[in-house]
């Protein structure tokens, strides 16, 4: 079993480097283009396509959180999910960035569709719609999963003595 347990850490630590790696990619992309934008003057345009790299910038943000909460979570505390406290933690990490990177998303797809086409507009308020669900659900999970810890204090003891790890 613990061979079975190490080859799962591994394979965790290798998708956390490829987050990280497409992070990094979407960072240089992000930079190349921005750098290209200058030549052409700061003007509309120039504007529109640096709100659009806001985009791409919030994507890269999200694989390199994502990378971290694998690496951190999976590989470094080899943290078992199973518990109401852990699972929280946990989700609360990726709905975070998640829910961060979608509103900054609704933000450049509105500020796209009122400069391009308006018809593209419901779609940047449906996205807008969607994360606002997402949050609110993210906010009654955790409410509701407050009570499951309470039933476990020796859980959420565990959840912050693997913290220790990290430091």
């Amino acid at each position: 079993m613990k061979f079975v347990t190490g080859l799962f850490r591994a394979l965790h630590a290798l998708l956390a480097v490829l987050f990280a790696c497409a992070s990094l990619m979407l960072i240089a992309i992000a930079v190349r283009t921005g750098w290209a934008i200058f030549p052409g003057g700061l003007d509309d345009v120039g504007g529109q396509a640096i709100i659009e790299l806001v985009g791409l910038l919030a994507a890269a943000v999200v694989a390199l959180q994502i990378a971290e909460t694998i690496a951190e979570e999976e590989v470094v505390r080899s943290a078992d999910i199973s518990a109401p406290t852990r699972v929280r933690r946990f989700l609360s990490r990726f709905f975070v960035v998640v829910i961060v990177a979608l509103a900054i998303e609704g933000l450049v797809a509105t500020f796209k569709a009122i400069h391009e086409d308006l018809r593209l507009l419901g779609y940047a308020a449906g996205l807008v719609l969607a994360t606002g669900g997402l949050l609110a659900a993210w906010g009654v999970f955790v409410f509701l999963n407050r009570s499951a810890e309470e039933l476990e204090p020796e859980a959420m003891a565990q959840a912050k003595s693997e913290d220790d790890k990290l430091q």
